[in-house]
């Protein structure tokens, strides 16, 4: 059976959790309407991806009605 052979440090725990910060998002121009959107994903603005259309992006619905 697999035991620690010591007791890990707060240092070492410190130096093994370091690399689990958040990263900052990448964000690309739409080519069509140049709002910012995720790379390889559809435009949720405008709603292309490559150049085409993907999907139905209208006005949102007043829920009020």
């Amino acid at each position: 059976m697999g035991l620690p052979g010591h007791r890990r440090t707060s240092s070492d725990k410190r130096k093994r959790s370091a690399h689990f910060a958040l990263k900052a998002t990448t964000m690309n121009a739409c080519p069509k309407c140049g709002k910012a959107t995720r790379p390889h994903r559809a435009c949720a603005f405008c709603g292309t991806y490559k150049g085409r259309q993907i999907t139905k992006v209208g006005k949102k619905l007043n829920k009020k009605k």
